[in-house]
């Protein structure tokens, strides 16, 4: 079975264009025209990758990506006609993890679903292994999970893999634009603020809550880095 992509598009000629085109890209397609359909395909077939227009009826697509990510943990493209910043930067603290305004190419499509693969391709090993242990954090590389004591965090691809970065070298401390790079296709993303959304997002599914977190800290004029004092 090759990657299974979750199309969720309420205009039919859109939704069909992206369909037999994704299937002649070789993708195992499901589609879905509202966001309660759209949960219940993801429960049934847990597709990697959800491209998910923002505006759908009976259930929103923010909601939805909301839902989604409590549910699990696959890659979410936002689809939108809106193209303001701030819509953009509310899509991404809902979860998501890339966006395309509308109108957009099929090439500019299959190049996002690409990137986002790639992002979530994060099986590299180690000579100390493919699990970093830092305090009551536990990241797994090769299965791509992270507990808290017993309890599994449902993190998206780009949490994941800023969490892994920072947690690799504790103490060290990553610009931006270093994180972005390390993130990202830079050709895609280029505002540096969009890794605050992300950071916000990883620090409170790590506290459990709003508060500061003590092992994601800001370094105020440049960064971010992983607390030293969780170094082994």
């Amino acid at each position: 079975m090759g990657t299974r992509v979750l199309i969720v598009e309420d205009e039919i000629k859109i939704l069909s264009v992206m369909e037999s085109f994704l299937q002649s890209e070789g993708y195992d397609v499901l589609t879905a025209m509202d966001g309660q359909t759209a949960l219940q395909l993801y429960r049934e077939h847990k597709p990697d990758i959800v491209i998910l227009d923002w505006m759908l009826p009976h259930l929103n697509g923010l909601d939805t990506c909301r839902q989604l990510r409590q549910t699990g943990s696959p890659g979410i493209i936002m689809v939108t006609a809106k193209s303001e910043e701030t819509d953009k930067i509310v899509g991404l603290e809902m979860g998501s993890d890339d966006y395309l305004t509308k109108p957009f190419s099929l090439r500019e499509l299959s190049a996002r679903i690409r990137s986002l693969l790639r992002r979530m391709n994060l099986t590299v090993n180690d000579e100390s292994g493919s699990v970093l242990r830092r305090g009551d954090l536990k990241i797994d590389e090769e299965r791509l999970q992270v507990f808290k004591g017993t309890q599994e965090l449902h993190l998206t691809p780009t949490e994941f893999k800023l969490l892994h970065l920072l947690a690799s070298k504790p103490g060290r401390v990553y610009s931006r634009m270093q994180l972005l790079r390390h993130a990202f296709e830079e050709e895609f993303i280029v505002d540096e603020r969009t890794v605050d959304s992300h950071i916000s997002k990883l620090r409170k599914k790590i506290e459990g809550g709003g508060r500061t977190s003590d092992y994601i800290q800001t370094v105020y004029g440049f960064g971010y880095r992983f607390g030293a004092e969780y170094d082994h």
